[in-house]
């Protein structure tokens, strides 16, 4: 089929009403739906914004250019695919033209079932950059990191030209081998890393205690089952080791996900105040979700872990918890992805992904291109133990002809915990920080319940 001048313009004029044809659906990256835009009734406004024929003229030449004379034929359907995905990734790194692989992709996101590496990847000046690994995958396992770059797959450079092609390369059949070559935050050169793919059934939500008292909740991404999963555990949690003292919520390297599932969560900890709101030129995309009574913790302390992996609906949970005094944000600052998507069906097996909105904390700051500032800073350090020889005297007891205590001592006087703090150090040192971050607050918390409870 050839395209004449006049058949593409009739093209450009057609989109508008495609759109507004299709039904929004909701999608993963704290998406939220939207109406279609209605035509405005101010011609003055319409007509400052007209299509430009000379525009049309030269967008049809290219075209036509392309069809005649480039080194390998490409097919209308092919050109005009890239056409639209070309001017969506205009647009902002996260727009885009999603065919029926894209949209099962989309699908894969968020039910966490999908066959790949298990790493959250994005477009960075036509590299390959990692936003986050996924817990227990095989990118995790391999040690990428949050900030890595892909530099070429299976033997082949990533380029600006075929990235679109090493997107979808990423993922393929449980089984299946594949090379990457990653460079490293601060490295010269790249490493290259082989990989066996495997079905990814991501569980969001693991719960658990570090010490008695004192619960660790890790979130790895927000997905359609994320908030029902966390209450699900962390009542268990309470049910079989009683009221914590506090807890550690870890969204480190936590690339997103759902909006739903990003305001269900903090709505978990929070018994009120405003969760996040959303602004955008639609009158759809101006909402306010607040919290409703019922804190699964009854106020206890929480320190909220977040590293340069921390993104989107993450930063939702980061903000809402910090700007309502519900959290300490303890680690690095957090990605900065304060945007929203939303999917437009175009029919069966086609959508836009289109950015729609800009969400805010509840103290009305946005956080795009900037993140989330921790309130206590963490450097991104690990911590290894010296070898050195036992001291021979730790303490009066070692001392040769010592008085006994006058009182029975039970258990180990040496075992004062610091050795469970060393071994939780060096395998974590954020997670130890916070930690022991936890343990002032806790103190201080049941410092202040006692004086009221003694008034």
């Amino acid at each position: 089929m050839r395209f004449s001048r006049h058949c593409l313009f009739a093209l450009l004029l057609a989109a508008p009403l495609l759109h507004a044809q299709a039904a929004p659906q909701m999608a993963p990256d704290t998406d939220v739906p939207t109406a279609p835009a209605k035509a405005s009734s101010s011609s003055a406004a319409a007509s400052s914004d007209q299509i430009d024929m000379d525009d049309v003229r030269n967008f049809a030449h290219v075209y036509q250019i392309i069809r005649q004379a480039y080194v390998e034929k490409v097919d209308n359907k092919t050109l005009m695919n890239d056409a639209i995905k070309g001017m969506l990734a205009g647009l902002d790194p996260h727009s885009a033209y999603l065919d029926k692989d894209g949209l099962q992709e989309l699908n894969e996101d968020t039910t966490g079932q999908y066959g790949g590496l298990g790493i959250e990847v994005m477009e960075d000046n036509g590299a390959l950059r990692i936003v986050s690994p996924i817990d227990d995958t095989p990118a995790s396992r391999a040690g990428i990191k949050p900030g890595d770059i892909i530099t070429s797959i299976n033997g082949k450079a990533v380029t600006s030209d075929n990235i679109d092609g090493m997107f979808d390369a990423l993922r393929g059949d449980p089984g299946t081998k594949i090379t990457l070559g990653i460079l490293h935050e601060k490295a010269d050169q790249p490493v290259t890393l082989t990989m066996t793919r495997e079905r990814i059934s991501m569980t969001s939500v693991k719960v658990r205690e570090l010490e008695p008292g004192y619960a660790y909740i890790r979130i790895s991404q927000f997905q359609d089952d994320t908030t029902g999963d966390l209450e699900k555990k962390l009542g268990e949690l309470l049910k079989k080791n009683g009221p914590q003292k506090g807890a550690v919520l870890d969204l480190r390297s936590n690339p997103g996900g759902l909006l739903t599932a990003a305001v269900g969560v903090s709505d978990d900890f929070l018994d009120s105040g405003t969760i996040v709101t959303t602004r955008g030129r639609l009158p759809d995309s101006n909402l306010t979700f607040a919290a409703h009574p019922g804190d699964l913790l009854n106020g206890a302390p929480m320190v909220l872990l977040t590293d340069n992996g921390t993104a989107s609906a993450a930063e939702i949970v980061a903000g809402a918890l910090k700007d309502n005094h519900r959290a300490l944000i303890v680690g690095r600052r957090t990605f900065g992805k304060g945007v929203v998507q939303t999917v437009l069906p175009l029919d069966a097996d086609h959508a836009v992904k289109l950015t729609t909105a800009r969400y805010y904390t509840p103290n009305g700051t946005s956080i795009q291109a900037e993140g989330i500032k921790p309130d206590i800073a963490l450097g991104d350090l690990t911590v290894a133990k010296v070898d050195d020889t036992a001291e021979p005297i730790n303490s009066e007891a070692d001392l040769p002809h010592h008085l006994a205590n006058e009182t029975t001592q039970s258990g180990d006087i040496n075992n004062d915990g610091s050795a469970e703090n060393e071994k939780l150090a060096t395998s974590d040192y954020a997670l130890s920080q916070a930690l022991n971050i936890l343990k002032g607050l806790a103190l201080r918390h049941d410092s202040r319940a006692a004086s009221a409870t003694a008034q």
